[in-house]
């Protein structure tokens, strides 16, 4: 007979773990998944620590850094571990868990539902079997499971509010799915080994992420700047359009003069921004700003937060972000 494999689930709140109160929907400790671990047991050997309760909109990066601390401090007791996590910020903190735990060595897989699991209907029993069927793989690194389907934790986002297939894995494959042969992975889209085992968990929250709009003031960077933020992720037009004809272009150059390093990324969400395109592109790096490429801006918005929070040189960060660290970029 077969070991079973040990999983850890770790639970932060969030719907899946929630019950109606007279203000809506709490969330609850882990005492309500009784049923679903239940049944869980049949398969695998479950230990369960609850390590906070929050709904995920009042998750902070405190609190992925705490979730990465535990995690690493876990790696050698279980075969994988869960992350039972609220929809709204998961891909968030997916992706800030994926560059602060490199090389992890085993599989961290984080889920939720947009039902809480005392509803009939719920879709988070599915949603936990998928989680802890990759959890049990032996495929290292940080996913996000979701309706069935597995994706990397620095390429999923968030793309429905209500419906079950609440996340995407963007400009990325699935690295598995669940079909009636099981768990079906795709080898090309598991994250690569990255050397020993690392807990890089600081982080700086100096980092804002500011939608490009027509008419804005290129004068908001001087503002930002004045404000004390290290960092500035850019949702701009199509391919990486700004508007260089105002203020935009003096704006970025006096922060990216004073330090601040400016990443350029795409209001689009499949595709990638690329700044050689158009004029206006090739401007903006005579400047010295960042190309987001193909990632998605939760994993631009972290990276950066990331890099900053490592104590990383403007350059640093340029060079950082030429690189793929798990997947979260195609360089070609």
């Amino acid at each position: 007979m077969h070991r079973k494999k040990h999983i850890l689930l770790l639970t932060t709140g969030g719907t899946i773990a929630s019950v109606p109160g007279g203000e809506g929907l709490e969330p609850r400790r882990s005492d309500i998944m009784q049923e679903q671990l239940r049944q869980l047991r049949n398969y695998y050997e479950i230990t369960v620590r609850d390590i906070m309760c929050l709904d995920s909109s009042n998750i902070q990066p405190e609190q992925w850094q705490q979730i990465a601390g535990v995690i690493y401090e876990s790696r050698q007791d279980f075969d994988g571990i869960v992350v039972s996590h609220g929809t709204d910020t998961m891909a968030y903190t997916a992706s800030a868990v994926t560059f602060m735990l490199p090389g992890i060595g085993l599989p961290v897989v984080f889920t939720g539902s947009q039902l809480p699991l005392q509803d009939v209907l719920s879709d988070g029993p599915d949603n936990l079997r998928t989680a802890f069927a990759m959890a049990a793989s032996g495929h290292s690194g940080v996913y996000l499971a979701f309706d069935r389907k597995i994706m990397r934790g620095c390429r999923a986002v968030k793309v429905r509010a209500s419906g079950f297939s609440a996340f995407e894995s963007v400009n990325a494959r699935y690295a598995a799915v669940v079909s009636n042969r099981g768990l079906e992975v795709d080898p090309q889209m598991l994250q690569r080994p990255a050397g020993e085992p690392r807990l890089l968990d600081q982080i700086s929250k100096e980092v804002f992420l500011l939608k490009l709009t027509p008419g804005l003031s290129g004068d908001i960077f001087d503002t930002l700047t004045a404000m004390g933020y290290r960092g500035i992720v850019v949702e701009a037009f199509g391919l990486g359009g700004i508007n260089v004809l105002g203020s935009g272009l003096e704006g970025i150059r006096r922060a990216v003069e004073k330090g601040v390093s400016v990443v350029v990324t795409t209001q689009c969400l499949y595709d990638s921004s690329d700044l050689r395109v158009y004029q206006v592109g090739n401007r903006l790096l005579e400047l010295g700003v960042i190309q987001g490429r193909d990632m998605t801006t939760e994993a631009a918005m972290t990276k950066l937060m990331w890099a900053l929070g490592q104590h990383m040189t403007p350059a640093q960060i340029t060079d950082l972000f030429a690189q793929s660290l798990a997947g979260e970029i195609t360089v070609s």
